[in-house]
């Protein structure tokens, strides 16, 4: 019998997999990331690619198996127009797509970089077209329709990406896509919580709404404001979109989009979907990416954090010790080597125990039978931990133990 919650490389919960929880979902087969880091990731503040970087990006991105890449918004400035330019030029695998404010302007721009498919925004909520845009409601459509027009007869693949869709009342939003559609143009509708309010329990409700009234592929754009980003995105997937619009380890507007690594790898090992990817270079690609950028994120951050395997706390040492050639995934979900990971360390610090004392010994080929000076090694080791207010090195422990057997 398959145990899609247990494999080689992954231990998750059987729950997942029990028919009552499993009931309603509705996965596409062909499920497609389309990534957002080099448009709306660079919208995080402070965040910048050049030209060179923004190339290095896609090709990293490809590396992984992303299916689509958003290049970025050639209005933004020349530097941007040229990286999409040699990023469609590169034919690296993916689609490479446009994003385009709802001017014909943008879409031309976009048109002439050589990308097959392009992102038209639009305003959706009546308070954000009257207060942020400060534009009459007949201009909000007139220009959407427009734009739309012009992208068809430029041959592109048109996504309708309606700003602030979430917070608009939905029947009154719903009228206007479908206004837009029908006297424009739509290829497919990217269901956008802009500002990150959405509870992943109204997903369901919503993608099957939508899906009543607008006969198109759906994809779907959820940002991080209160860390559901990604259970959005699942939630949504779930319920029969075909879409999801993601970024390399969240970056993006505020507090960023959903991150491709926790969709794809929550995907695959907790609701048996392979969306394909090359998982063992999850951490490398978001490595780079912090490399080039100076990006920041915790250490144990869950799928790309540098610390993730490292085992301080003593007593899950020795079960580490116990296990890590019979059964590894009984301390883990899933190995290191599935996103790319180094494998995992023990390391020292306050909460480390005797059996890390014993384990370190052994790493150094040293013997210490007298059982009061491990004690006192690892009294040491604790006080040095306090000292530092972080972990020791080996040349450290190296340092203690050579003074308590001294």
């Amino acid at each position: 019998m398959k145990k899609p919650w247990k494999t080689e490389k992954w231990f998750t919960s059987p729950w997942n997999f029990i028919e009552d929880v499993r009931k309603g979902q509705e996965f596409a087969s062909k499920i497609k990331l389309h990534d957002v880091s080099l448009r709306d990731g660079e919208q995080q503040a402070g965040l910048i690619f050049n030209k060179d970087q923004k190339i290095a990006l896609a090709e990293k991105l490809a590396e992984v198996g992303i299916h689509r890449i958003e290049a970025g918004m050639p209005a933004v400035s020349k530097q941007d127009e040229e990286a999409i330019r040699e990023i469609v030029k590169r034919d690296l695998g993916p689609e490479i797509f446009a994003f385009a404010r709802c001017m014909k302007e943008d879409v031309k721009k976009a048109a002439d970089t050589g990308v097959t498919g392009i992102v038209v925004e639009i305003p959706s909520s009546e308070h954000i077209i009257k207060y942020a845009y400060q534009w009459p409601l007949e201009k909000a459509i007139e220009l959407s329709i427009e734009a739309t027009q012009y992208a068809k007869e430029l041959g592109l693949y048109t996504v309708f990406f309606p700003i602030d869709m979430s917070r608009a009342d939905m029947n009154w939003v719903l009228d206007l896509i479908e206004k837009v559609a029908t006297e424009g143009h739509m290829d497919a509708l990217a269901v956008v919580d802009t500002f990150g309010g959405l509870a992943p329990h109204a997903i369901p409700y919503l993608i099957k709404r939508v899906k009543e009234r607008i006969n198109k592929p759906i994809e779907v754009h959820f940002h991080d404001d209160f860390g559901l980003g990604a259970a959005n995105t699942i939630m949504a997937l779930a319920a029969g979109a075909d879409v999801a619009h993601t970024t390399i380890s969240s970056i993006g507007e505020r507090a960023g989009n959903a991150a491709y690594e926790d969709v794809a790898l929550s995907l695959l090992t907790m609701y048996d979907v392979d969306l394909g990817l090359n998982y063992e270079k999850i951490y490398e690609t978001s490595k780079f990416l912090r490399e080039i950028s100076g990006l920041k994120i915790r250490q144990n951050k869950g799928i790309v954090g540098d610390n993730l395997f490292d085992i301080e706390s003593g007593i899950i040492a020795s079960w580490y010790y116990n296990v890590k050639d019979v059964a590894p995934l009984e301390l883990a979900p899933y190995l290191p080597s599935l996103t790319g990971h180094p494998e995992t360390r023990i390391v020292i610090g306050k909460c480390s125990g005797l059996p890390t004392v014993e384990i370190w010994l052994d790493k150094f080929g040293l013997t210490v039978d007298n059982e009061e000076q491990k004690e006192e090694i690892l009294l040491k080791i604790k006080d040095k931990a306090y000292e530092k207010s972080g972990l020791l090195t080996p040349e450290e422990f190296a340092e203690i133990v050579k003074e308590v057997i001294n």
